[in-house]
Parts: structure tokens; C-alpha cells; sequence
């Protein structure tokens, strides 16, 4: 972790581990059985268990099978969220939309640079703690906030055509997972 990363994540310490297990009975309160909000948040899960699976690895060519998995699962979500969910963002949380957008870009750099990095080393652990803790936040402001502001204000018939289209754009990488 570089010294800005270090300095940031002492002056902005992450939510706990309870405000994050609220924001998620927030969002499953809200989600409809297998809607775009649903399916998201199985995602969310699914990329906390792919986590994991790094973290347990223990030789070089798990970490590096674990960290492709990753990386495959968080860039298909991401890409669905960026196509289909952000831009319902745009239209009364312009702030949010930009927020999202930014953090699952950055996101995508610190998972090329990981990638970069001898998996045994000291620094591809911190690097994928590093991500992890900034994926957690980014799941956490979906999940306690963004998302349920487009719950609450999208009508049912655009919902609808949300999960549609989100379930479109998963299935374009559900093969390579």
C-alpha cells in the first residue's frame, strides 16, 4: 500500500462490519426475487467469496488462477453496473453516478497492477487487501444508499426493463466465469 493509501485510510477509517451488514438487509428488504437490485447483490457475494478464495490461496498458481477469477467477475459486474444501473444514476444523483464510475475504474487499475506483482510476495497481499477494503466501501455505498434512491424513484415498468437489461449484459460474461 503506497504512504497516500496508507494516509487515507487513517484519516477515512472503512464502515464497520455491522454498518455494512445493515446496509445489506437494507438493499434485500428493498430487492424484488430476482430483479436488478437481487442479481446485483448475489454478485456482491459471489466477488466477497472470489476475495476470499485469494486470501486462501496459497502457492503461486492458485493466488494467480484466484486473482484472474477476480478480476473476471469484478469486471463483468462493474460493466454491467457502468451499462445499465449507473446511468439511472444521472438523472437526480449526478455525485453518485461520477463516485461509482471512478471507484470501479480504480479499481480496475489496482487489479492490473496486482496482476503485475509476484503472487508470493508481501506486496500482492497488500495489494489485494488494499482492493478489497476499497471494493467493500464501494459495495457498501451501493448497497446503503445509491441503490435503494433508484429503487424508491424509478417506476415499476423502467425497473422491469432494468433487470432485463442487466440480466443481458451478466449473460454476455457468465460463459467465461
Amino acid at each position: 500500500m503506497s504512504v497516500i493509501d496508507r494516509f487515507v485510510a487513517a484519516v477515512t477509517p472503512p464502515e464497520s462490519e455491522e454498518d455494512r451488514a445493515r446496509a445489506r438487509e437494507k438493499a434485500r428488504a428493498a430487492a424484488g426475487a430476482g430483479d436488478w437490485l437481487d442479481q446485483i447483490l448475489q454478485h456482491h457475494q459471489q466477488i466477497e467469496m472470489a476475495f476470499s478464495e485469494a486470501e486462501a490461496a496459497m502457492d503461486a498458481s492458485s493466488r494467480t488462477r484466484a486473482q484472474r477469477k477476480l478480476a473476471a467477475l469484478l469486471t463483468a459486474h462493474s460493466s454491467a453496473e457502468e451499462a445499465v444501473i449507473y446511468p439511472q444514476l444521472s438523472h437526480d444523483h449526478k455525485t453518485h453516478m461520477a463516485m461509482a464510475y471512478e471507484e470501479q475504474q480504480a479499481a480496475k487499475v489496482q487489479l492490473a497492477l496486482l496482476e503485475a506483482l509476484d503472487p508470493l510476495s508481501d506486496d500482492w497481499g497488500e495489494k489485494l487487501e488494499h482492493i478489497k477494503g476499497a471494493v467493500a466501501h464501494h459495495v457498501y455505498e451501493e448497497e446503503n444508499d445509491r441503490f435503494l434512491h433508484l429503487k424508491e424513484e424509478i417506476p415499476p415498468a423502467d425497473q422491469e426493463r432494468m433487470t432485463a437489461r442487466y440480466q443481458e449484459e451478466m449473460a454476455r460474461y457468465d460463459s467465461g466465469l
